[in-house]
């Protein structure tokens, strides 16, 4: 699955990025467990958390299509969808105030990206289980 691959170490430093900011804020608050009723800290746990509330599912979309040997300019689009639109919404939302519009039109590219990856499984499975002669 190299394309999944791909999408997947291109998402990994935004990953690592997200990890450290809250991992900054809970040292710089020195806050072990929870918020600490610290609103920075809980922007960038919500930032962190909504990434990880999508991309899994989106990667694993990705992969299951590509095993079924999706196209793979599709699969590269959708896994451009998805980075794109999760640099945008991390972005737009660890902004202060937030970026409404960044955030989203990252939100709409990621769950475009895993309406496509649903289509592209759901078709490449049609195909070849459910109306082969």
């Amino acid at each position: 699955m190299p394309i999944t691959a791909l999408f997947a170490g291109l998402l990994a430093p935004l990953l690592l990025l997200l990890i450290t900011r809250v991992i900054g804020q809970r040292r710089a608050q020195r806050v072990e467990i929870g918020d600490g009723n610290d609103r920075e800290l809980l922007r960038r746990m919500r930032v962190h958390a909504n990434f990880i509330e999508t991309a899994p599912f989106a990667l694993i979309l990705m992969g299951l299509a590509e095993s079924l040997r999706a196209p793979s300019i599709a699969l590269y689009a959708v896994g451009a969808l998805l980075l794109v639109g999760r640099i945008f919404h991390a972005y737009g939302l660890s902004q202060t105030p937030h970026n409404l519009r960044l955030r989203v039109v990252g939100m709409t590219l990621t769950l475009i990206s895993i309406v496509g990856g649903a289509i592209l499984c759901l078709a490449q499975y049609a195909s070849l289980y459910v109306m082969r002669p």
